[in-house]
Order: C-alpha cells, then structure tokens, then sequence
C-alpha cells in the first residue's frame, strides 16, 4: 500500500470518527466494526466464555457511545477502549468473585494445527491462565493475546510500569510452576 492511499485510510477513519462524535449513527457503526473483534478479543481471553464476552463488548460500545464526545483520535479512542474492557473484565471478576471456567462443550473440535505446537500443552496452557487471579490474568492476556507492551498496559490500566511488570512475572511465575506440576504427575 502507497502512502497516499495509507494517508486517504487514515483520513477516511478520523472523518468517520469527527463524525461519529457529531452524531452519525452509521459512522458510529463502522467504529464498532472496526474495533469489534479487539473488544471481544481481549474479554473472550479473559472471560474464556463467548456469550459473557459479546455482553461485556456491548457494555463497552455502549460506553463509547456516551463517552464518544471525549475521544480525541484513532489512537485515543483503541486506548480507550483496551482501558475500558480491561476495566469491564476486572469488574466482572471482581462481581462474580470466581475464575472462568473452560467449558469444553463450547471449544470446536480439534483440527490440524495451523501452526506447529502442541495442542494439549495449548489447552493446559489456557486452563491455567483462566485460573489466575483478575489482575495477573489481564495483564497475561494484554502481554501475550493483544501483544502489548508493559509500558502500554501500565498506561492502558493506568498503573505503575513496575506493578504491571510484577504482576506479569508473578504470573508467568505462577504458570510455570503450575504446569512443572502437571508435567511430572503420571499419566
């Protein structure tokens, strides 16, 4: 792609945001679609349940909506809405006081890998990430599901760089431990 047709996809995007911010519905509408999959992303790796996910988005867009006329740019408005779910999927563990469970009725059946790994170290892997704490979960799903570094999370979850790099290594800590754990039990 040129850098002109770059520049008219970038413009084309803040045009639909200042328009968006003015009141029309269908710019706000191809705002939702252009950010729907990270909202939902990012709660479904948190939540691990498809239908709490698409409620906690809508939340999200519904907050957007009322808040549009705070969104500064592109780029303000992704940050926001990072902040913002990652907020709502806090909020919703802290509400529920429990960790997710992974419902194995819901997962598709297993296909041939797209990439070379090892899917049940893959399932035990999401297993044991479900099972940390809100906080540590989060900051795992932002690190290594949104690849997103812990500057930008400490700035997205407006925490110190310091907490986030803690919780992320108490985390991965508390992974690798957990998994030692399962690799020596007898099968």
């Amino acid at each position: 792609m040129n850098a002109s047709v770059k520049t008219a996809v970038i413009h084309l995007s803040e045009e639909t945001l200042a328009k968006a911010v003015g009141g029309d519905q269908t710019a706000f509408t191809e705002l939702v679609r252009q950010h729907q999959r990270m909202v939902f992303s990012l709660a479904y790796h948190f939540l691990h349940d498809g239908t709490l996910a698409e409620e906690l988005a809508q939340e999200v867009f519904l907050e957007l909506y009322r808040s549009l006329t705070k969104i500064e740019s592109l780029s303000h408005l992704k940050f926001w809405l990072r902040r913002v779910t990652g907020h709502r999927c806090i909020d919703w563990a802290r509400r529920n006081n429990h960790r997710p469970e992974i419902r194995l009725e819901g997962l598709p059946e297993p296909a041939a890998p797209a990439s070379p790994g090892d899917p049940i170290l893959a399932q035990r892997l999401r297993r044991l990430v479900a099972a940390l704490p809100a906080k540590p979960r989060l900051i795992v799903t932002m690190r290594f599901q949104e690849d997103l570094q812990p500057s930008e999370i400490a700035e997205i979850l407006e925490m110190p760089i310091n907490t986030v790099k803690s919780h992320l290594y108490r985390g991965l800590e508390l992974l690798h431990q957990k998994l030692s754990a399962l690799e020596k039990l007898p099968v």
